[in-house]
């Protein structure tokens, strides 16, 4: 199962325990570097796909500040379809750098 690169970074968010919808924004941020900000819309969006898809579950729910948290986690099909994306995506990567020849790491 391809995943768009937005859920991807979502699952792999999770992937170290459960978060609430803006714990999940940061952990993508920093996961991508920066290169990839969620706004709420679209974080939840996604979520709700992955969910649907059984991949995320909502394991938890607290009101802080007068303020909904909702907690999401990966379910074990989550866990094993981010798996096998990441194997997947390595293997891409693996022939790129065959094809350019390109040292890992180097840049060139």
């Amino acid at each position: 199962m391809a995943l768009r690169e937005q859920s991807y970074l979502v699952l792999l968010a999770l992937s170290d325990g459960p978060l609430h919808g803006y714990g999940v924004i940061k952990a993508v941020q920093e996961l991508s570097e920066g290169r990839v900000r969620l706004g709420a819309g679209t974080l939840y969006g996604a979520l709700d796909r992955l969910a649907g898809d059984g991949l995320v579950a909502v394991v938890g729910e607290e009101v802080v500040d007068g303020r909904h948290r909702r907690y999401y986690d990966l379910t074990g099909h989550g866990r094993e379809v981010l798996a096998e994306e990441t194997v997947r995506l390595a293997r891409l990567a693996a022939t790129a750098q065959r094809r350019l020849r390109l040292q890992p790491g180097t840049g060139g």
